[in-house]
């Protein structure tokens, strides 16, 4: 069986507690209303799934990695993928998961630790699920193995600057009323890293794009009880995530309170740095987007350095040719 967990003195190989994340997503996954926090995943399911109906091929095997309770199968046709593997490491998700009108197989398994053979899946896509940080590239070398020669993989993962306004508000309101401040956030994967990420993995034909979706709240005390699924006004509140929606932060070294006097200078800071002129407050999720594929013989390969026939510099004379050709 895959590890669940590492000790806390692992914490500089692994920065995320596996045990605690599948005990937060089976708790999320039992909420009474889970779409009032899963709409962030509703929307990046749906703009994969878009990014599937582009290619014009057929997939007859797919596989969805923490696919949670179905957030990009709801969006996807039979025509498209004929049969699809949904993983994921919460039992709870996958028995709430979304009816589809694809044949489904559901298994309970570590993202990180694939119990599929070498060259299985045609397709495998993820929404927001994926630790592809620094220390866990062991994600994408597994995708990568699982799929078949020229098979492709999609996926979707919260960026850098994903509520920066949180944040920044947060560590100024600790560095002033504490004295310093710990990290309240999960960590992420900046967009130079995740290229490099897959081409390490194995992957070719790389495509990486990102997205920013911004949603206002009236304070941060809503903006952290829509992230956490829980809101506490007074007295200390837990730590709270934005790695993944209705989950909680699980790095090693969190803190496990935060006072209230900082909560409050947090919220008047926040307020005051980023508030909109109705009185709201923003809060940004950057998403990235990435499509690669792995090798096979009848790809397109690019052309041998030197085969040119026209120079960059030409590039310049072709609005004179244009307006000649038309006289």
């Amino acid at each position: 069986p895959p590890p669940t967990g590492a000790s806390p003195g692992s914490g500089a190989l692994n920065p995320f507690d596996r045990r605690l994340k599948r005990k937060q997503k089976n708790w999320a996954a039992l909420q009474a209303e889970p779409a009032k926090c899963d709409y962030l995943r509703e929307e990046v399911g749906g703009r994969i799934a878009d990014r599937v109906f582009d290619i014009t091929r057929t997939f007859p095997l797919a596989l969805d990695v923490g696919s949670g309770r179905g957030y990009i199968a709801q969006h996807l046709t039979k025509e498209t993928v004929e049969k699809l593997v949904q993983v994921d490491i919460a039992e709870n998700a996958l028995k709430n998961a979304v009816e589809s009108e694809i044949p489904t197989v559901r298994v309970v398994a570590d993202e990180e630790f694939l119990p599929f053979k070498e060259n299985t899946f045609d397709l495998v896509v993820s929404s927001l699920r994926l630790p592809i940080t620094k220390p866990c590239p062991v994600c994408a070398l597994q995708i990568h193995q699982v799929l078949k020669p020229d098979g492709v993989f999609i996926g979707a993962m919260f960026g850098g600057d994903t509520l920066y306004e949180l944040r920044c508000s947060l560590q100024l309101a600790e560095l002033e009323r504490e004295g310093g401040f710990s990290p309240h956030v999960s960590p992420f994967t900046a967009v130079a890293d995740l290229g490099h990420l897959l081409s390490r993995a194995g992957f070719n034909t790389l495509t990486v794009d990102t997205d920013e979706i911004q949603v206002n709240y009236p304070g941060l005390f809503e903006v952290m009880e829509d992230l956490q699924g829980k809101y506490i006004l007074y007295g200390n509140i837990n730590v709270f995530n934005v790695f993944c929606m209705g989950e909680s932060n699980c790095s090693w070294n969190r803190k496990p309170l935060l006072h209230r006097e900082t909560m409050l200078a947090a919220a008047a800071i926040y307020q005051e740095m980023y508030g909109n002129s109705d009185g709201s407050v923003p809060a940004t999720f950057q998403i990235y987007y990435m499509i690669g594929w792995k090798y096979h013989e009848s790809q397109a390969k690019p052309a041998q350095r030197g085969s040119a026939t026209v120079s960059f510099g030409d590039l310049a004379k072709i609005e004179g040719l244009l307006k000649r050709g038309k006289k």
